[in-house]
């Protein structure tokens, strides 16, 4: 397969992982479902594997902690809006 499509399903995976860590740093209580979170957490995890590998910081020697903080304040970011269109939503 690609590198491309292996990017989306590693960001999916990563999804589970990075979207209930985007709703820690995230300030308040988000009214979404766990399914919302981790697909948020996978689009942000996406987003920030791309601005990682544009950056040049996504292939370093062990851990690639600078691209993993890039995927967690995206999938924040994306948490944040899916967030605020549902609490919209509700109301």
């Amino acid at each position: 397969m690609g590198y491309w499509v292996w990017m989306i399903i590693v960001s999916l995976i990563a999804g589970v992982i990075f979207g209930p860590l985007a709703r820690l740093v995230l300030p308040g209580k988000q009214n979404i479902s766990l399914g919302w979170t981790i697909l948020g957490g996978g689009i942000g995890a996406f987003i920030g594997g791309l601005i990682a590998y544009f950056l040049d910081v996504k292939d370093t020697n062990g851990p690639d902690w600078i691209q993993y903080l890039i995927q967690i304040i995206c999938a924040a970011v994306v948490v944040a809006i899916i967030s605020s269109r549902n609490s919209k939503a509700r109301v």
